[in-house]
């Protein structure tokens, strides 16, 4: 999977997307007519989504620097283009430079300093565009600028962020202070990662990138490593099901189940056999075996009382996955476990309590790339609580990686997976309905069925990971753990519809 491939999902940081810059304008792309693009860019996007005579005023915010020369672009083709437009700087039009000055010449008329109260009591008949602060914003943002984003945001107008919404840092998507809340951004070349990762997913409400002149040249100078996770990363490495394949063909899976928490492991067992596995088996203690075997008729259900009948039944030759933590208690029993399981050299899928007992036993994984690990937030600052600290989502989880020589699924609404050779995908926007009981659990059952599939264990999370958030998005309110695998079919055919 090369990211040459689909250029249209990289995920830039900062400091790439200045680097592809640079290569842009060596290679003859003046710097100018890039803001002019840009400017008509957000432009165009206004005028296609809201047309002139069914708005109010568009008021225009222009920053000190290069996003504020985009912003006068903007306001002077709204202009033209039939819009009342008012523009508010937050410098003198004199003291521009270089190619914002040159955009600031574009704007005939007054550029008075924006008034709190006025922006404040916009209401829904108007547009804002942030033309304040774009992806180099490195400082947190006070006094004036900040009450300005909050009088915007306090306000009923539609707001369109240019580049990226104001306060919002491009490569974490952390809030720098203060931060706009747009309906709508429109971006450059590439997104950015600050625009999948949460809180600045949220901030910059929906996302369209604008081709300003850039092209691949330009993006392999910047050698990003991350994408947004969509279908055309792996889909064709799903191993579809063809006339002559039979059962054995198409995998068989283990899960180990627990004693008490016995719906976990349902519920994975379940999603795995949705996304394709041939056969699934459930190992299970013996006093829970008839809650097990009353469950799925399609399940194996097999009574693992020791260790080694569990190794017996997940060791056998056509075993081709197994799945262990999810409902398990992070106990010496389950450390237990993944010792055994880990030793079979057999792709895993290490969950839940799984997990936690890798806390000091991190020996367990190394040189096992067939690994994949899918903590939350909580289960990752037990298992790596120097790298809490770190601020980028996506850095966090590609050390973890690398550490671990692991796949690692860091879950969220923004979840990154990434490989110990610090690729790295985000989903971005997974339904909020996923914060229920058991949702965990059907995803570890997806990547689980997935990599017994035989897929690379990078592709079968990033892979599972979509299938679980589209799965969750056609159901919509009301959801529970039970519904998701149910809707894996179509999110299945969705995806595979979509392949590159």
């Amino acid at each position: 999977m090369q990211l040459g491939d689909h250029p249209d999902l990289a995920l830039l940081t900062g400091t790439e997307m200045r680097a592809a810059e640079r290569a842009a304008f060596a290679r003859g792309l003046p710097s100018f007519e890039a803001m002019r693009r840009a400017g008509v860019a957000v432009a165009d996007a206004i005028m296609a989504r809201w047309p002139a005579g069914r708005v109010g005023e568009v008021h225009v915010l222009c920053g000190p620097g290069n996003n504020g020369g985009d912003g006068f672009v903007t306001a002077a083709t709204l202009r033209a283009a039939g819009y009342r437009v008012t523009l508010h700087a937050v410098r003198a039009k004199s003291e521009y430079g270089g190619d914002a000055a040159r955009a600031a010449a574009m704007w005939q008329g007054d550029a008075p300093r924006p008034d709190i109260d006025i922006i404040a009591a916009l209401d829904r008949s108007a547009i804002v565009v942030d033309a304040l602060f774009g992806i180099g914003l490195d400082r947190a943002l006070e006094g004036e600028t900040a009450a300005l984003i909050e009088a915007v945001n306090r306000a009923t107008a539609t707001v369109v962020a240019v580049d990226i919404a104001s306060g919002v840092h491009a490569d974490d998507g952390r809030i720098m202070g203060a931060a706009i809340a747009a309906d709508l951004t429109v971006t450059f070349g590439w997104r950015k990662q600050g625009h999948a990762l949460q809180p600045g997913a949220e901030q910059c409400g929906e996302v369209v990138v604008a081709d300003v002149g850039f092209n691949a040249d330009d993006l392999a100078a910047a050698n990003p490593t991350c994408r947004l996770n969509q279908p055309a990363l792996w889909a064709s490495a799903y191993p579809q099901p063809k006339p002559t394949h039979h059962k054995y063909q198409r995998g068989h899976a283990v899960i180990a189940g627990g004693a008490v928490m016995t719906g976990a492991a349902r519920l994975a067992a379940h999603a795995a056999r949705r996304v394709g596995i041939g056969l699934l088996t459930l190992a299970v203690p013996p006093e829970a075996w008839a809650v097990y075997a009353a469950d799925q008729p399609g399940a194996i259900v097999r009574k693992s009382g020791d260790l080694a009948a569990f190794a017996s039944i997940a060791g056998e030759e056509r075993i081709t996955s197994l799945l262990i933590g999810s409902g398990l208690e992070p106990d010496g029993t389950t450390a237990d476990l993944v010792r055994t399981g880990t030793a079979l050299s057999r792709p895993t899928v290490l969950d839940g309590g799984g997990l936690t007992v890798l806390a000091g036993n991190s020996q367990l994984t190394q040189g096992r790339p067939d690994i994949v690990l899918t903590p939350h937030e909580g289960e990752f600052g037990r298992l790596f609580p120097d790298l809490v600290a770190r601020l980028s989502k996506v850095e966090r989880a590609r050390e973890a990686a690398r550490r671990t020589g692991c796949t690692i699924v860091l879950k969220g609404s923004d979840t990154v997976v990434a490989a110990p050779d610090g690729g790295s995908v985000v989903a971005a926007g997974a339904p909020p309905t996923l914060a229920t009981a058991g949702s965990g659990d059907v995803l570890a059952g997806v990547i689980t069925g997935l990599l017994g599939l035989q897929m690379q264990p990078f592709q079968a999370a990033a892979m599972g990971v979509w299938l679980h958030g589209q799965a969750a998005e056609s159901f919509g309110l009301g959801l529970i753990a039970e519904d998701l695998p149910g809707r894996l079919p179509a999110a299945l055919a969705n995806a595979l519809a979509q392949k590159g």
